[in-house]
Parts: structure tokens; sequence; C-alpha cells
């Protein structure tokens, strides 16, 4: 299994970018995906999750209304709309797979089971 994150970049405060995650070697139909971030210094945190299945989404407080999360099923790829960037939302962004896909859409590291390789977000003030 293989998670590729793209679309990362520098763009200037109010900004928008979207992010891709590209999923190969399996099908994710029937799990969760999610977007976490880490800053220098910092823990990664959560900021997005979706379930595949039914497109239920979730929200870290701090990007709630900024960001969209969304999958493309026949090209098996998450994406991550963000709008309204704050310099504050510079991290390396990662994408991940939950392969229960059932309860609650989940927002702690551990319990997501592939990541991707992360990709740059730069927003300047």
């Amino acid at each position: 299994v293989q998670l590729v994150e793209s679309g990362g970049g520098l763009v200037q405060a109010g900004g928008s970018l979207r992010l891709s995650c590209a999923a190969s070697g399996r099908t994710f139909s029937g799990n969760d995906m999610g977007w976490f971030r880490q800053c220098p210094g910092k823990e990664r945190e959560f900021v997005a999750a979706i379930r595949w299945s039914s497109g239920s989404t979730l929200y870290a407080n701090s990007v709630k209304g900024r960001f969209t999360v969304s999958r493309d099923n026949a090209k098996n790829t998450m994406y991550l709309q963000m709008n309204s960037l704050k310099p504050e939302d510079t991290a390396v962004y990662y994408c991940a797979a939950d392969i229960r896909g059932w309860g609650n859409l989940r927002t702690l590291q551990h319990e997501y089971d592939y990541w991707g390789q992360g990709t740059q977000v730069t927003v300047s003030s």
C-alpha cells in the first residue's frame, strides 16, 4: 500500500491550495482516510478525516469552515482543499488510511494504519 501526497507549496496568507493523496496497492472504498499536519518541534495533529463509503467528514476546530476534505472513488484519491490560509497553517501535511472504516472517524495518529511521506505547505504573512 502506498499513499503519495502532492500539491504543497508556498502561498500568501489568505490564499488557497489543494492537496492530493493518491492511494495505490489497494482500494479504500470500505475505509477511512485522514489528513494530519506537523510543525517543527510540535506533535503531529489531526486536520480532517473522511469515510470513503459515505463521504462523512470530520474537521479539527482550527480548520473548520476553511478546509474541505473530499475523495474521488474512480481515482482512488483524497483531496484537501485549503482556503483562507493562515501562517499558522504552515506544516508538513500527511495523509493516512484507517482500514477499519466503522464507528467514529478517528483523530489519533496511532489509529491509522498507512501513511504518506508528507508534503510541505508554507503560508507567508
